[in-house]
């Protein structure tokens, strides 16, 4: 698929220049005169042989009227048509009301927009992007369309990679909600998977793998679409002697990536070994939302089930926000219960939230708890938005956030969890520091103006203790 990216902002702050520059063109007018560009205009343009079409549109004021307004819904509907949004800002003119304006107007539509801060040549671009930060764009880019300087490492990072277009290529191969199906094995995964589709679709045989590859199955279940991946059992290391279990387990590590719900299956007849918490530290590397299965939950007395659940609850403590369901594949008892979980997993890691509610939840939980002080200054988190999806990834802005502790951060996590009632999901958190714009500069004072400045100091400190004294007299 061809991605479309859209080209918003006030007037002249440079749109057409960057078309020009990312189709290699002069289709676009170009001139030091707002306003030149009033209709949606489209172009073409490669980069590294990843085609891509730009639209570049009139600007934006926020608040137009008769002909602007025109104008203003052509861009919008050019902002509708995008996959990727770049909101053009003027380096030099620093940050307007329209500005403010048009990033409201992103925000309200859902899409995820990306700040382009451009005319940057001349000056530093920390300097330039930091009257933008307030803003709370998830990723900001510094170029200098008219000498096309940041143009091209701004596409290579916006532009899919050959990994990213393999998985667009998967999901459209494989549509809906992709369950992997993984675990040791002869713990019944196949006869699971035979279950939840409702024939014999992959073969089942009473010894340990039977299944050699991974094996994607599209099908659908009320009237919704799922691709079921059942997978090769793991054992452990240092039993894989033959070289296709080794490929097996690769295929299966990789079927994880691909899944957006995992399904752990557990042999309740042999406990909770350490392989099955190696799985599951697999999949929460991967990021992947996860459902525990404790199968052959049939024919097993009172006094065992009491035990096995109370060695998952033990031994799983640290999966409280993961659904557990004792099930029969065999016999199918408890299996068409687990998609409500599956669902519920799939909502929360594909969840969108707004950067406003990020903010204010992270407000109410610092109210509730403030950072800890760190060399006698507290650490300041400013704002929260979201940086991606499966899993759910929380970018959070402030200062000192690199001397954050770690039990802090799990608090942030549960409070974010609770709030938004994540389920089955981890939620990654980014922590990142506002940059100092002055904290390299060079003190260019003269010798005279040193001397001055601390004269003033301490005739400041004098006059501090006289006022000092006088109260206490």
């Amino acid at each position: 698929m061809t991605p479309v990216i859209a080209l918003v902002g006030r007037p002249n702050v440079g749109k057409s220049t960057l078309f020009n520059q990312m189709t290699r063109t002069r289709d676009a007018l170009v001139a030091d005169f707002p306003g030149l560009t009033r209709d949606r205009k489209y172009g073409e343009g490669t980069y590294e042989d990843q085609r891509f079409i730009v639209i570049d549109t009139g600007g934006l004021t926020g608040t137009e009227e008769g002909l602007d307004l025109e104008m203003a819904r052509q861009s919008m509907q050019a902002v509708d048509e995008a996959d990727i949004v770049l909101f053009l800002v003027d380096g030099r003119a620093g940050l307007t009301a329209g500005d403010e304006i048009i990033a409201d107007h992103l925000r309200r539509s859902g899409k995820h927009a990306h700040l382009v801060v451009n005319k940057t040549d001349g000056q530093d671009p920390d300097v330039a992007a930091a009257d933008f930060h307030s803003l709370g764009f998830a990723s900001t880019f510094m170029i200098a369309a008219s000498h096309n300087r940041g143009v091209r490492s701004m596409l290579e990072l916006l532009l899919p990679s050959e990994e990213d277009r393999e998985a667009a290529d998967r999901a459209d191969r494989y549509p809906g909600i992709r369950i992997g199906i993984v675990g040791r094995p002869n713990v019944g995964k196949s006869t699971l998977v035979n279950r939840m589709l409702g024939e014999e679709r992959v073969v089942v045989y009473d010894m340990p793998g039977t299944t050699r590859d991974s094996v994607y199955i599209p099908y659908e279940r009320h009237d919704k679409q799922y691709t079921l991946i059942d997978t090769a059992g793991v054992r452990r290391r240092k039993n894989v002697n033959e070289a296709v279990e080794k490929f097996s387990i690769i295929k299966t590590l990789k079927a994880i990536d691909d899944a957006h719900v995992v399904i752990l299956v557990i042999d309740a007849r042999e406990g909770l070994v350490d392989q099955d918490l190696h799985l599951i530290g697999f999949v929460l590397d991967a990021g992947r939302s996860l459902v525990v299965a404790v199968n052959k939950w049939d024919g097993m007395d009172a006094e065992d089930r009491a035990k096995v659940k109370e060695q998952v609850k033990r031994r799983l403590d640290f999966l409280d926000y993961a659904d557990k369901h004792y099930i029969s594949a065999l016999h199918g008892s408890g299996v068409g219960v687990m998609y409500e979980s599956v669902e519920a997993c799939y909502e929360s890691a594909m969840a969108k939230w707004p950067t406003n509610r990020l903010t204010a939840i992270l407000e109410d939980a610092i109210a509730q708890h403030q950072p800890p002080m760190v060399r006698g200054r507290r650490i300041k988190l400013r704002y929260a938005h979201q940086g991606g999806s499966n899993p759910p990834v929380i970018v959070v802005h402030g200062n000192q956030t690199d001397a954050l502790p770690g039990s802090y951060k799990r608090y942030l996590e549960n409070t974010f969890r609770k709030v938004l009632k994540v389920t089955g999901s981890p939620i990654r958190f980014e922590f990142r520091s506002s940059e100092n714009p002055f904290a390299n500069k060079v003190d260019r004072k003269t010798p005279r103006q040193k001397v001055k400045q601390d004269n003033d100091l301490k005739a400041g400190r004098k006059v501090k203790k006289t006022r000092q004294k006088s109260l206490k007299r």
